[in-house]
C-alpha cells in the first residue's frame, strides 16, 4: 500500500517549523513522524499525517511551499537485519532510495521504515511478493505509539 509524506520546503531560521505545528495543530491534523533536514539557508521537513491532502492543503494557504509524494511505510522485524533484508531486497532489483526514516512499533517485535523510492510501483509489488506489510495513511494514523514501561 501506498503512503503520502509531506515535504514542507523552508527557510533554516527559528520559528519555521513552530508555523507548520501551528497550521496543522488549527486544523487539528495529527503528525505521526517527522524528520527535518536542513543546509545553511533551508531546509526540508517530512511529515506522516494522519490527513494528508487536508495538511497539504492548509499548509500552501498558509504560503509554504509543500509537496505530498507517494512513499512506503514498510513494517520490519525490530532486530538485527531486518532493515538490512530491505534495503537489499531494493538494492537486488536496482531500486534506488532517496529518502527514508523509521520508528519502532514495538520493542523488539516491529518497526515502520518509510521509504521514497525512485520506482515505487515496481517496490510495491516486489515488497508484496516478498511478504513485507506496507501501511497505507489510514493504517499508518491507527498506528498505537510505544509505550515505555515505568520502573
Amino acid at each position: 500500500m501506498i503512503s503520502y509524506q509531506l515535504s514542507i520546503f523552508a527557510e533554516n531560521k527559528p520559528g519555521r517549523l513552530a508555523a507548520v505545528t501551528r497550521v496543522l495543530a488549527k486544523e487539528k491534523i495529527n503528525i505521526r513522524a517527522t524528520t527535518i533536514a536542513t543546509s545553511d539557508t533551508f531546509g526540508v521537513i517530512n511529515l506522516i499525517v494522519d490527513d494528508p491532502r487536508r495538511a497539504e492543503a492548509a499548509l500552501t494557504k498558509a504560503g509554504m511551499t509543500v509537496t505530498l509524494n507517494q512513499v512506503l511505510a514498510v513494517v520490519i522485524p525490530d532486530q538485527p537485519g531486518g532493515l538490512d533484508r530491505l534495503t537489499q531486497l531494493l538494492l537486488a532489483e536496482g531500486i534506488n532510495i532517496n529518502n527514508a526514516y523509521g520508528f519502532v512499533l514495538e520493542s523488539h517485535k516491529k518497526a515502520v521504515f518509510v521509504v521514497s523510492v525512485d520506482q515505487i510501483e515496481k517496490a510495491e509489488k516486489l515488497l508484496d511478493k516478498h511478504g513485507f506489510q506496507t501501511l497505507d495513511a489510514e493504517a499508518l494514523s491507527a498506528v498505537e505509539p510505544f509505550h515505555y514501561m515505568k520502573y
